[in-house]
């Protein structure tokens, strides 16, 4: 049976959950997924976990807090003030807590995305730049239907 490597192409469904349980993405009543590994399409935790499953494997993989999508950093918590969001968007654009927003790279070749945990009479917004699940515990569930 084929093994996952690095640079392997992946059919897998899977299912990965938060520290609660909750369903963050689920393929298995769906159409599988495909990837290539080592393109970040998967954390590189998970992908690490993966390499040597065996076409046809079903498992679960425990990851520890942090280990998934890594710890959470206070320094990517920030606040955006109004002007620079209007600059980047729409001016009229009411923000609220809980609205994930996305911002183009210094480049302007990408993007990344904060979440507004806070706002300003004057306007400014508080984003948390971490991933979601930066600093959680994760259970990812894969069922490895093809490795090329």
């Amino acid at each position: 049976m084929p093994q996952v490597q690095e640079g392997s192409f992946l059919t897998l469904h899977y299912r990965m959950t938060g520290p609660q349980g909750q369903v963050i993405i689920d393929t298995f009543d769906g159409k599988p997924a495909t990837l290539s590994l080592g393109m970040g399409e998967l954390s590189p935790a998970i992908e690490q976990h993966l390499i040597g499953l065996e076409e046809g494997t079903h498992t679960v993989i425990e990851l520890a807090e942090g280990e998934a999508f890594g710890e959470r950093q206070p320094d990517m918590v920030q606040w955006v003030a109004r002007k620079l969001l209007n600059e980047l968007g729409d001016p009229h654009e009411q923000y609220a807590e809980g609205d994930v927003v996305q911002f183009p790279t210094p480049d302007g070749q990408g993007s990344y995305a904060g979440a507004a945990v806070e706002v300003r009479e004057d306007g400014a917004v508080l984003f948390d730049f971490n991933h979601p699940l930066a600093g959680r515990a994760v259970r990812f569930e894969v069922q490895l239907i093809g490795v090329l």
